[in-house]
């Protein structure tokens, strides 16, 4: 079977880097308490690592606070330690199975490490966007070589993979400049 080039394939793996990186931009802390923060956060429960929220409910009660309300109580303190070890700074506070995470201020120094933490993610999704634009490029290159299509047709398609890939690139520098306007709030 021969490869056909779809415009809209190659669209929707570009929305899917930028969607990542979305989701990682929300689970940087900034100074206010987010759920999404706790997303990366994996619990050993049953034999199995499982995401936090699948043993518990999130809740942000205030600006600066998260609980975690455990549903079975013998996981509680797994809950707590996959917390601790999540390399995310914060430190529970155990009250039966209901799990107060307060957020300490972040200093400025924390602030620029968040920063280029999310530079680095935004730098991984525009890696992921010129991948997909390159493959397109060479299945263009090759159905021009068979003679599927013409070299205008080749060139025409090209420049639309181009405009595409450019859109995609904003997309991700204008998600990595908000979050860093939000990290960079006081």
């Amino acid at each position: 079977m021969a490869e056909a080039y779809s415009k809209d394939e190659l669209d929707r793996r570009m929305n899917g880097a930028v969607a990542t990186l979305r989701s990682e931009l929300a689970g940087l802390r900034t100074g206010r308490a987010s759920a999404a923060l706790l997303d990366p956060v994996k619990v050993e429960a049953y034999g199995n690592t499982v995401p936090i929220n699948q043993v518990g409910s999130i809740g942000t009660p205030e600006a600066r606070m998260i609980t975690v309300q455990v549903w079975d109580k013998g996981l509680a303190k797994a809950v707590d330690k996959a917390i601790r070890d999540a390399g995310l700074g914060l430190n529970p506070q155990m009250d039966g199975q209901l799990l107060r995470i307060p957020l300490p201020e972040l200093n400025e120094e924390r602030r620029k490490e968040l920063s280029k933490l999310g530079a680095k993610y935004a730098e991984a999704a525009r890696v992921a966007v010129r991948n997909v634009r390159r493959d397109g490029m060479d299945l263009l290159k090759r159905l021009e070589k068979d003679h599927k299509i013409s070299q205008d047709d080749q060139h025409t398609k090209g420049d639309e993979l181009q405009k595409v890939t450019d859109a995609h690139i904003k997309d991700i520098d204008s998600a990595l400049h908000a979050k860093e306007q939000e990290i960079m709030q006081v």
